[in-house]
């Protein structure tokens, strides 16, 4: 199942979502040779962009490898987004994202992610004026709603697609939500049925058979797995196993984690040196060893690993403990 962003082809119907401090180059990289169709960059700042802050640069950093591969901005001036825009149309980048469904603290209180659902006109303004800066397909991610007394995910997809919005993604959740209880799918189903443009369903798809259930309940066009991706790229060669021959993969062997932890240590290092990249693969090995027996006790251990060599160490120590326990 395929669909077209703009005129970008998606040649399956699977995204990794953006997450801060997870969708990395790194991690898409990976998550690309596991079979996803799209990638999403980690949520940038618009300002960050337009003042030339170190940190959102090296955000920006995008690989042929990758493609299609969406930059999501955040921001809630028109004018300031558009500038930002402008200053990254060098990057070989595919589709521009806007995000309007974050529900951080800091990011709402600034007005911006999911604050941006209060206000319809602003909305318009910044994706029209973000649609007449780039030649790049504009895509919006946007929540059910910012309260349960307020769920305008349809009036805010119908205002993207009438300023020019290529595609729209939905997280089934309001804002008051984060990323507790149970996402409705159901909001995802009447936007589909509102706009003609593609849309992208999220929230709560952590298995194949969720994946399935979410495109016959809601006939969106694709799949965003975000949270279910960390520690987990094989996500997307099982989803698409399911769905397309019926398959059902089994769970990777710790043996194959491990390799896998290995490989993403290393192009962590490569992109972002030792010292950041060793401390920021501490959150990922928790996550690849979560559900294996014993997992718990060695967390602990995972966040003092200052290089790959005690990485390694570990890796083969648990692996030991493992196969022990399992006799």
């Amino acid at each position: 199942m395929s669909f077209n962003i703009g005129n970008v082809k998606i040649k399956g119907n699977l995204s990794l979502g953006p997450m801060a401090g997870v969708t990395d180059l790194p991690f898409r990289l990976l998550c690309k040779e596991k079979g996803v169709d799209l990638v999403y960059t980690e949520m940038i700042s618009g300002k960050g962009i337009r003042y030339n802050n170190k940190n959102t640069k090296d955000l920006l950093a995008v690989s042929n490898d990758e493609k299609p591969v969406a930059i999501q901005l955040f921001g809630s001036d028109p004018d300031i987004l558009a500038d930002a825009v402008k200053q990254i149309e060098d990057i070989n980048y595919d589709i521009l994202d806007i995000n309007m469904g974050c529900p951080v603290p800091k990011v709402v209180n600034n007005g911006e992610g999911s604050a941006l659902m209060c206000n319809p006109k602003l909305v318009a303004d910044i994706i029209n004026k973000a649609v007449r800066t780039t030649d790049k397909p504009v895509t919006v991610k946007i929540r059910k709603g910012f309260t349960k007394d307020d769920i305008n995910g349809v009036e805010i997809a119908k205002i993207a697609e009438q300023n020019g919005a290529a595609a729209v993604a939905v997280h089934a959740r309001t804002r008051d939500q984060y990323y507790s209880g149970k996402a409705d799918w159901d909001i995802i189903r009447k936007v589909k049925e509102a706009v003609s443009i593609p849309v992208i369903g999220s929230g709560d798809v952590v298995t194949p058979n969720d994946a399935r259930n979410m495109l016959t309940q809601t006939g969106c066009d694709g799949i965003m797995i975000a949270r279910g991706a960390r520690g987990n790229p094989w996500i997307f060669e099982q989803v698409k196993a399911y769905l397309d021959h019926g398959i059902i993969k089994a769970k990777p062997e710790f043996s194959e984690v491990s390799d896998m932890i290995l490989r993403h240590c290393r192009l962590a290092i490569e992109y972002k040196g030792d010292y950041v990249g060793m401390r920021e693969m501490r959150k990922h090995v928790a996550w690849y060893i979560s559900g294996f027996p014993g997992s718990a006790k060695f967390r602990g251990r995972i966040n003092e690993i200052e290089n790959i060599d005690d990485l390694e160490f570990i890796l083969e120590e648990y692996k030991s403990a493992h196969i022990e326990q399992s006799q």
